[in-house]
């Protein structure tokens, strides 16, 4: 299957993905974790990438695009893949068309994962780090530390970070409903938007998400 991921910042679309992409054997192909691979192996994306990124520009769609282009056309790929962060608004979408139409591909789906915005403020604003390891994450909500402020396994500082900022949390929002929140209209012209609700226990989510894909496969 060919699948495009969308939903708001919090939404839970990095361990969706992940989880779909092993239940489906496809690679999950994440824009994050591409600009991290070019920039570090100084691909001549990566360089170009990197370039805007150092003067403090937005990297054109044309860059990520050739960047997204390049990665499904490995091997791993040829069954289909699962596409996360990318498209990021319309004339990235309008791209991955074209490519695909060029390959005699499509789209099998666009799962959009659906939360209420103050459940995602109150999911990311409610994050806390661990200041001497940052793979120790806590939440005052959801998985609260034993002591208010100390984290469970070393005893570090828990601290939030500037841009799970409740402030920085809307910012984030505004850019998702502006950006890309449009492509969800533009896929569903297409009929391909399978939308389920991205709220509850992460397995409920996937068990979701894997049987309103198999439901849209099978009307495919």
């Amino acid at each position: 299957m060919r699948i495009v991921l969308v939903g708001p910042p919090g939404a839970g679309k990095g361990t969706q993905a992940a989880f779909l992409a092993q239940n489906l054997s496809i690679p999950h192909i994440s824009t994050g974790d591409l600009f991290r691979a070019n920039i570090s192996q100084q691909t001549e994306l990566g360089k170009l990438a990197k370039s805007y990124m150092d003067a403090g520009n937005l990297v054109p769609d044309e860059v990520t695009i050739a960047m997204a282009k390049d990665r499904m056309e490995k091997p791993d790929a040829e069954n289909g893949f699962l596409l996360d962060g990318f498209p990021r608004n319309v004339s990235q979408a309008e791209a991955l068309d074209e490519m695909l139409q060029a390959e005699g591909m499509k789209l099998d789906a666009v799962l959009d994962l659906e939360v209420p915005e103050a459940e995602v403020v109150k999911r990311i604003a409610g994050r806390r780090i661990c200041r001497n390891d940052s793979a120790h994450v806590f939440h005052v909500t959801y998985k609260a530390p034993k002591r208010d402020g100390v984290c469970d396994v070393c005893g570090g500082e828990l601290y939030q970070r500037d841009d799970d900022s409740e402030e920085t949390v809307r910012k984030r929002l505004e850019v998702y409903h502006t950006q890309t929140e449009p492509i969800i209209d533009f896929y569903k012209a297409q009929g391909l938007v399978v939308t389920i609700s991205a709220l509850g226990k992460v397995e409920d989510v996937t068990a979701r998400a894997m049987e309103a894909l198999k439901r849209e496969g099978d009307a495919a």
